[in-house]
């Protein structure tokens, strides 16, 4: 639902589909989504297909109930699906915490070198989309700092070219 508010400041009409028959968000911010009125809920209702050649015009929906299916137009489409980290190809390489997220040091650094974290891969508390551009910005001023530091330490490590 945050995501879905946040989205109501750029978009004229935001829709919210949900596979299920009630929401996991907090009765506050469901509260809040159901008062907006660029916002509307659709309940047991899943994507089958993002439809459109060079930019999105439309998805397919599916009611999970009747299995009827509907075009429903639109212009662009923004995935929230809970808020479990997908980490598991990381599983064995990178340090994780218990619940998932990828632990962090100085900045947006991963415990192998060379590797940075950002958005909600690393951010158990916030996880928006804001803090997570945010953090993508900084990730990437992370590595370029990073492979600064690499060809300044090895010059016969640089690309030839």
């Amino acid at each position: 639902m945050e995501e879905a508010l946040f989205l109501t400041n750029f978009a004229s009409r935001v829709t919210v589909v949900h596979r299920r028959d009630r929401y996991r968000a907090s009765r506050v911010m469901e509260g809040r989504a159901r008062q907006n009125p660029k916002i509307s809920l659709r309940l047991n209702t899943v994507v089958t297909e993002v439809v459109g050649d060079q930019t999105v015009t439309g998805v397919r929906l599916r009611d999970v109930q009747t299995d009827e299916e509907t075009l429903f137009p639109c212009q662009g489409l923004f995935v929230a699906i809970g808020h479990t980290p997908s980490t598991e190809a990381f599983q064995g390489t990178l340090d994780l915490h218990p619940t998932g997220y990828l632990k962090v040091r100085e900045g947006t650094r991963t415990s192998v070198e060379g590797v940075f974290a950002c958005g909600d891969v690393f951010d158990h508390r916030y996880r928006q989309a804001v803090t997570a551009a945010g953090s993508g910005c900084m990730a990437a001023i992370d590595a370029e700092r990073w492979l600064a530091e690499q060809e300044s330490a090895s010059p016969e490590a640089r690309p030839t070219g």
